[in-house]
Formats: C-alpha cells, structure tokens, sequence
C-alpha cells in the first residue's frame, strides 16, 4: 500500500504514462532489417508487454470502485458506441486482476460503449497495481482528461485524502498537482449542497463559486449563487458583490459602538480598501492594540496580502 515516511513520494504528473511504460521503450525493427543482425539483438520482443495485451469477456470485468465521475454524457456515450460498432476499440482499457475476474483501472468510457454496442471482448491491458495506485491513476487520468466536473472532482480529493491518511501537500506531490488546486477544490464542499449541485449543472463556475466562498454564512451564499445564476454575473461581479457585502459588515456591532469615532472610521477605511472585514482593537487609551484582518478561504488571504503590497510564498 502506501510507502514508508522515509521514502520519497511518487510523482504522478505524467499521467497514464506509467501503466504503459512498456510502449515508451519498446522499439521494432524496420521490415528490411534481418532478425539475425547485431542490432536484432539489442531490440528483443518485450514478451511483459506482449503478455500483457488480451480480448477479455466484458462480463468477467467489474467497475473501478475508486471511479471519481458520477455524471456521464449521454450523447458522448451514444457517438462513441456508434463509431465502437463501425471500428471496432481502437484504445485498450487497463484492468487489473482481482478476485478471479478482472477491475477496471482506466478507459470506462469505451467499456460503457462497448457493453451499449453488445460486444462480446474489448481489447484490454492487465496491470498488477495495488488499491493506492488503483486509486490514484483513476484520478489523473480524469484529471489530465478534464472529465470530471468541479465537485466530482473536490469529492475525489477529499476521498483520496481519506483513504490512505495523507495531507493535502502529500497529495498534491503524489498527484503533480499544486496544493492551492487541492486547497481549492476542497472549500467547494463548503457550499451548501444547492449550490454544489449548480457548479455539477454548469450553471455556476469555478471562479462564482470560489467567490461567494467569500461570504460568511450558507443563505448568503445561496442568495447570491442565485443572483449570479439568474443574473448571469461575470465572475468580476460576485467577487465586487462580496467585497461589498464585506465592507458593510460590521464585525461587531456592540463592539463599533464603543468604539472612538476615529477608530471606527478608520476599520470602514480598512474595510473599503482591502475588501474583507477588519476590526481594530484599542487598550491602554489607544496606546496599544492590534488589527484583526479576516479572511475564509487561501483565496482570499493571497488577495489580500496582494492588497498589502505582500507576497504570499507559504503556505497558510
């Protein structure tokens, strides 16, 4: 399963490449050169490749219990499965053995399309891979393919997290991704369920949703993930709309109220210019105190650091 703390982590940036690897390093000879040549010698057959190629029976193979796509499109499904019945399957799928039948690793597309044109075998490529790597080439491969929406894939993350105990900087090295994308994708499943299942229809977009993150509370968000949704606000809108809401806030009434008129002043200037909610905290007759800056999101903290003429390098 997982490596020892002392190993380092796999990389999984190149995707797919690593079920077959085989392909990249295997070289055949131009037809006109004999097989009893000097140069036969130094490119012999690659017999774990060649061993690993079978038209397997479509009812001996079982689902990828790790699959991260939830939605499927029909009509995509429905061309594939024509061009299936004229052609053939031109891609392997990859599997691996399990429990005296076969799991699906990649490629459920085709093996959907081929079950909807009733073949009987698909070509297939067989991998002994462990339930982490299982895991892990499902995810990329949706990844790099761009196949899953924004919520299938925040869930996969956090799923992937889950499984096999790992931090969102572990993975995010394991899977060639940046932590902020990881980091990003997992506030998505902050938003009430409403409005997830807007960024699942496509009515609401990544960059609408990571806005109204911004704000405090779920009817927030759900009023304003409406207004955009009806509205059909650009992103620059939402995010004017939360720093607007924001700026009018205040952190604490009570608090404002007893507060010197200059020092409240000044928190509605801060408010104004940074976007976010700000409170000022004032002892010893306004000879000391501190600014408490707000933020909800990594998001918000880079845009506001950014205000303030700073780099965020770190994470938080």
């Amino acid at each position: 399963m997982m490596s020892g703390k002392g190993d380092k982590p796999r990389h999984l940036g190149r995707g797919l490449e690593s079920l077959l690897s085989p392909l990249s390093s295997f070289e055949t000879l131009p037809p006109e050169q004999p097989q009893s040549s000097p140069a036969a010698a130094n490119f012999p057959p690659d017999k774990e490749l060649d061993a690993s190629f079978h038209e397997l029976p479509l009812d001996s193979i079982g689902p990828n219990p790790y699959q991260a796509r939830t939605v499927w499109n029909e009509e995509d499904l429905l061309e594939l499965t024509d061009s299936i019945r004229a052609n053939g399957v031109i891609q392997p799928i990859i599997v691996r053995p399990f429990q005296g039948r076969y799991q699906l690793i990649a490629g459920e597309r085709r093996f959907r399309a081929a079950q909807m044109a009733a073949l009987p075998a698909i070509p297939a490529v067989v991998r002994e891979v462990t339930d982490e790597q299982l895991f892990e080439w499902s995810l990329v491969e949706n990844i790099h393919r761009r196949d899953l929406n924004a919520i299938e894939r925040a869930k996969a993350y956090q799923r992937y997290l889950n499984a096999f105990s790992l931090t969102q900087a572990d993975a995010a090295e394991r899977l060639g991704e940046d932590r902020s994308v990881i980091a990003n994708y997992l506030r998505l499943l902050d938003l009430p369920e409403d409005v997830r299942q807007m960024l699942v229809d496509g009515t609401l977009s990544m960059g609408h949703a990571r806005a109204i993150l911004g704000l405090p509370t779920d009817d927030l968000r759900r009023k304003l993930a409406n207004r955009a949704m009806a509205g059909r606000l650009s992103v620059r809108d939402v995010e004017r709309l939360v720093r607007k809401h924001l700026s009018e806030s205040p952190s604490n009434d009570r608090g404002a109220r007893a507060k010197p008129m200059h020092i409240r002043d000044l928190e509605d200037k801060l408010k104004r210019h940074l976007g976010a909610r700000v409170a000022i905290e004032t002892r010893r007759n306004g000879q000391r105190g501190r600014i408490v800056i707000e933020f909800d999101s990594i998001d918000e903290f880079a845009r506001i650091a950014e205000s303030l003429g700073l780099t965020c390098t770190e994470d938080v």
